[in-house]
């Protein structure tokens, strides 16, 4: 019996680590999900253990190398970003894998913003909302001047996806999806490195950057295999829909970021879009992406616990609640804000604490949440479109299971055709296709996707602002 030959990709979540199998038609043949065990840095902040990662990747793959069912040719990885693995001169991890969470001290943020100028000029320039660690780039300034000694040891700064390329062919790279996310180290304009970036002789440990399409051609276990350099995830989930379709749309990829995602789109961020959270990503040949976001699925984990808990339900139970019209219209009768939240800074009235008592029900309480967040999602999705010609938007990633999300989207765009997917592939599949030449046409989505069009929500009356 032959074997099947495959691509391989680890799908690197905060929460969940994913591996994948495709075909040479980029159907899915093997998936292996798990989570791992958090750790704490040297402040106690909870992060990425990196060496329990780095761990279960190579056993996960090993293990593959050595199943009879499969001929392994490619492998390539798509990861979260804002995180960065330092390296000595031996290629050994020198710090802890630090969360894009964990608090920057006041003082050497000031000192960065007194250097290079005002935090809304930067954030302008690196189309980077200014968020701490969340600036990647930000890191390697911190780094720097709060541990000057390990910084000197610095051979490479990676980003997560090319650390875990660096794992199986020790090549050191940088490549474009990964600067552009949101990290301050790009300059849009100039397409270059920030001058800060020079000025602090961060270019220096960054690595050369390379094609994101870039493979490296390498005997691994004595197996012969193409390993691809990596790429970041939201980059990775917008791929399939760019190789696949020309006419504008944009994509709004949910999970812990609620991510919209506009890719014809090739103006520079205005102030007043940055101001609005508004970014930019790289595509895969550099060009520009506009986006907005906000910590959706987040928040709403936070806000689902407390529910639970306030109404005796066992998590996941919210799962099961489906939309109801007569109780949305009841809300909507009286629109008012219950929920103080507590990971969003998206401009919005602020409470002292959440009020449950109006809601008799969990269902009551959910679809208030739900229609909160949606309020917020309807202003990214507005502010990442802009100027430009779109009627078509695509929903991928874990809400799309949300019955009461997806039927508000339905409502609220209902001018737009609206498409959503059952597929969980999310970023692996484009991390597939980055190291692949195999062109796909316009049917490709339909036909690997399970794309569903949603139908326009008609409600009896429209009380919205």
């Amino acid at each position: 019996m032959s074997k099947i030959k495959v691509t391989a990709v680890f799908d690197i979540g905060k929460t969940n680590k994913k591996f994948f199998l495709f075909d040479k038609h980029y159907q899915e043949v093997m998936r292996e999900y798990t989570r791992l065990p958090l750790t704490v840095d040297e402040d106690g902040h909870e992060t990425e253990d990196i060496a329990l990662l780095e761990a279960w990747v190579k056993a996960t793959f090993h293990a593959v190398l050595e199943n009879e069912k499969y001929e392994v040719k490619a492998l390539n990885f798509s990861t979260y970003g804002a995180s960065l693995v330092h390296l000595d001169h031996e290629g050994n991890v020198l710090t802890p894998l630090y969360n894009y969470t964990k608090p920057i001290d006041t003082t050497i943020t000031d000192a960065f913003y007194e250097q290079y100028g005002d935090s809304l000029k930067i954030a302008t320039e690196t189309a980077s909302p200014q968020a701490g660690m969340l600036n990647a780039g930000l890191q390697l300034f911190w780094l720097k001047k709060r541990y000057p000694d390990t910084f000197k040891k610095i051979k490479y700064s990676l980003h997560l996806p090319q650390y875990l390329s660096f794992l199986f062919t020790g090549i050191a790279v940088s490549e474009y999806t990964s600067i552009g996310c949101h990290t301050n180290l790009w300059d849009y304009d100039k397409e270059d490195y920030h001058d800060w970036v020079y000025a602090e002789g961060v270019d220096r440990i960054l690595g050369p950057i390379v094609p994101t399409a870039s493979s490296i051609n390498t005997t691994y276990l004595g197996v012969k295999i193409k390993i691809g350099v990596g790429i970041h995830d939201s980059s990775s989930a917008l791929l399939p829909y760019i190789l696949s379709k020309k006419k504008p749309f944009l994509l709004l990829s949910t999970g812990t970021w609620s991510i919209s995602l506009n890719a014809f789109n090739a103006q520079s961020l205005s102030r007043e879009d940055i101001k609005n959270n508004c970014l930019n990503y790289l595509r895969i040949d550099g060009r520009r992406v506009k986006a907005s976001r906000f910590f959706m699925g987040n928040e709403y984990r936070i806000q689902v616990e407390k529910l639970c808990a306030y109404y005796g339900k066992e998590y996941g139970y919210h799962r099961e609640v489906k939309f109801d019209e007569g109780l949305y219209m009841s809300l909507m009768d009286k629109p008012a804000i219950y929920f103080r939240f507590e990971g969003i800074s998206l401009q919005r009235k602020t409470l002292r604490e959440t009020d449950l008592k109006p809601f008799a029900t969990f269902e009551a309480a959910y679809h208030q949440l739900m229609i909160e967040l949606m309020e917020l999602q309807l202003h990214t999705i507005s502010n990442a479109i802009g100027n430009s010609s779109i009627n078509k938007i695509y929903i991928d990633g874990g809400f799309t299971d949300n019955d009461v999300f997806m039927k508000l989207m339905a409502h609220h765009f209902k001018d737009f055709k609206v498409l959503t997917t059952q597929s969980p592939l999310g970023s692996a599949l484009g991390a597939a296709m980055v190291i692949s030449n195999k062109k796909i046409d316009a049917k490709f989505l339909k036909e690997n996707y399970r794309m569903k069009k949603l139908a326009p929500l008609l409600l009896k009356k429209m009380t919205v602002k």
